[in-house]
């Protein structure tokens, strides 16, 4: 580090390899110093953007003494050699997920990163997400009691993913479960600990030669036997995009809207201080009563368990919150964790070396039983 500078190299600057540089940048001491492993033109706007002369080989920028930080945005087959090279180099390294295509290559980087004492860190921006502390939250205070049920449900745009584009390619995408599974395994992962894959099964695109994997699906099962259903699929125009999440609770249940969820729904019976804990929970929430019930009324039951409920409510929060800007605000957050450890190893990051290596591990469990 040069005077605390955090020093970045990139390798790769597509799309979204400069609109996440546009957010690291913005964290004090961090700033761009190299990129490499790309000659697009709009990787070369992006260089004279951030006032980078050359664009240079990868070799060549991990050597670099001007380089502290490798950050890694190309597609998944090049994760590991690339990352490799940077963690023998001495630097640290952020990358794209998934961390690697199998678990032999994550481990063979994580153990390269702890020899060296090297930062490794997969970019799963979705734990820094203010919704996800609100569902961590919803769950650990068991506000709606016990969580039973889940699912997330992705039907994304294929618009601008060619017949020809590496996405369709799995020796260079890893399939849809480990190319973007990833995300959502490592979600769930923080709000519900660690769960077996039981299930899954996958969808090749009529008529496709060679043959599109266009979706995927898998059931996971985690502690107390709450079972949980992934459905991605890529074959939607782009107006169309879009994914959600719902948890089912003794109580009611919570949707979220969104792959970088920004709007939450809450339908659900509560009593008074249940009411109120979700308040609290989500402040400033809209919040319509649909019944409320006088007191011969409030007992109900479920699961064999008698419930005292005041009213049947639905909440709603996040309205007029800017995906794409909360989308920089997660981009952000991870910088400044990682940051943070970089200059003092005794700081706790919301996200490790750990979560590409357990995410990816599940990613390939749902695939090889989608294979079969």
């Amino acid at each position: 580090m040069d005077q605390g500078h955090i020093r970045i190299g990139v390798i790769g600057c597509g799309g979204f390899g400069l609109y996440a540089l546009q957010q690291f940048v913005q964290i004090p001491g961090v700033r761009l110093t190299a990129m490499a492993g790309t000659s697009r033109e709009a990787s070369r706007a992006a260089a004279h953007r951030f006032g980078v002369p050359d664009i240079e080989d990868v070799d060549t920028l991990v050597h670099r003494d001007d380089v502290d930080l490798v950050y890694i945005a190309t597609p998944p087959f090049l994760h590991h050699p690339q990352a490799m090279k940077a963690l023998r180099a001495g630097k640290h390294v952020i990358c794209e997920k998934p961390l690697a295509m199998t678990v032999a290559q994550a481990d063979e980087m994580l153990a390269e990163a702890r020899r060296g004492d090297r930062l490794l860190t997969a970019n799963l921006m979705q734990r820094y997400n203010p919704v996800s502390d609100a569902v961590g939250r919803l769950i650990s205070e068991k506000i709606l009691g016990e969580p039973i049920h889940a699912f997330f449900e992705n039907y994304a745009s294929d618009e601008n993913l060619g017949p020809d584009h590496w996405f369709w390619d799995r020796s260079k995408s890893g399939g849809i479960f480990i190319e973007h599974g990833v995300h959502f395994f490592d979600l769930f992962e923080g709000w519900l600990g660690r769960g077996k894959v039981v299930a899954a099964q996958r969808g090749i695109r009529p008529g496709s030669a060679p043959p599109i994997e266009e979706q995927v699906q898998c059931t996971m099962r985690y502690a107390n036997d709450v079972l949980v259903n992934y459905y991605h699929g890529f074959h939607q125009p782009g107006r169309m995009d879009r994914q959600e999440m719902r948890l089912v609770f003794e109580r009611g249940d919570v949707t979220l809207f969104g792959w970088i969820p920004t709007l939450v729904k809450v339908h659900a019976v509560a009593d008074e201080a249940q009411t109120r804990a979700l308040c609290d929970l989500f402040p400033g929430a809209r919040l319509d009563s649909t019944s409320t019930y006088a007191p011969k009324d409030r007992a109900c039951s479920a699961r064999h368990q008698t419930l005292d409920v005041y009213q049947t409510l639905e909440l709603t929060w996040g309205e007029g919150v800017v995906k794409s800007h909360r989308y920089g605000e997660l981009l952000r957050a991870v910088m400044a964790d990682q940051v943070a450890w970089i200059r003092d190893r005794s700081h706790p990051r919301r996200i490790t070396e750990t979560n590409g290596r357990d995410s990816l591990a599940i990613a390939c469990e749902a695939d090889r039983l989608a294979q079969l």
